[in-house]
């Protein structure tokens, strides 16, 4: 009997899970199908999709007809790399300072960076020190300001935290500074966080395209996002003033413009699954 419960228990809980998973799967597949169908019987159809009504491209066509896209993305995979490099490493050396317990202004520190969640001084004056720096119209201007968030730092710092400290001391006695036990001792083990908080900034960069419409003025400069948005904006334009090669791909252009930005960082995710859970995980649980 309690084997017969504890089958039907299995067999139920398997269910709720498939339908979860199908539930949270479908809008995306929902998105891949409605890129892929004819725009005119996509908007005749009212019922949900599992499959491509009137197998068309033409969506996809538009998209990439534009040169700038591949420009696009060329910046974009720039700001991605060299962004998340500047995060981690920001990041990681923030941590290690504020996860000594033997620095004396460490919880003076802390507290300031906790500050800057809470409150935050706006746009114009952020504009204003961007300015100030130099880096309007720079490529820097979109990974240098924002080169630490302190939601990550404060995940860092509790993996940094439980690292033993035994470690620390022990590379001490052997000579070793404060630069070689970051590098070489504290960050090849908290290897799991650090592929959590890379992954936090890599996706930020990706879909960033406000700081970029606000500090850039070359198109050369401009991330994948804004090229989309422009994308997106002439057709709906087009769509309004009765541009029929434009109202045609309409309905469905919204729909490839969110595959072509999505897919590519979602491959990401598949090289860091493994160390996803331990990460964030991090701090959950106190011994």
């Amino acid at each position: 009997m309690k084997k017969n419960k504890t089958d039907l228990f299995d067999i139920v809980n398997l269910l709720i899970l498939l339908a979860v998973a199908l539930v949270t799967l479908y809008p995306f597949l929902y998105v891949v199908f409605a890129s892929l169908s004819d725009p005119v019987a996509l908007m005749a159809n009212s019922s949900l999709l599992f499959k491509p009504i009137g197998f068309s491209l033409g969506a996809y066509g538009k998209v990439f007809q534009n040169p700038s896209i591949y420009r696009g993305y060329f910046n974009t995979i720039f700001y991605v790399v060299v962004g998340t490099g500047v995060n981690i490493l920001a990041t990681c050396v923030a941590a290690y300072v504020l996860s000594r317990k033997q620095f004396m202004l460490r919880r003076f520190f802390t507290l300031m960076f906790i500050f800057t969640m809470y409150f935050s001084g706006g746009l114009i004056p952020s504009y204003l020190l961007v300015k100030d720096l130099g880096l309007i119209n720079s490529r820097f201007a979109l990974i240098l300001p924002a080169a630490v968030s302190t939601f990550n730092l404060m995940i860092m710092i509790t993996g940094f935290e439980g690292i033993p400290q035994s470690l620390e001391e022990s590379a001490r006695i052997d000579g070793a500074g404060d630069w070689t036990i970051l590098f070489r001792i504290v960050m090849p083990l908290a290897k799991p966080t650090i592929m959590v908080i890379l992954l936090y900034y890599a996706v930020g960069h990706w879909n960033s395209w406000f700081h970029a419409m606000i500090y850039l003025r070359d198109a050369d400069k401009m991330p994948l996002q804004i090229f989309l948005r422009d994308i997106l904006t002439r057709s709906q334009l087009g769509a309004m003033t009765g541009q029929t090669d434009v109202e045609d791909v309409g309905q469905t252009i919204k729909y490839a413009t969110i595959i072509v930005s999505t897919v590519p960082i979602l491959c990401i995710y598949p090289f860091i699954q493994k160390h996803f859970v331990k990460g964030v995980m991090i701090g959950a649980v106190k011994e």
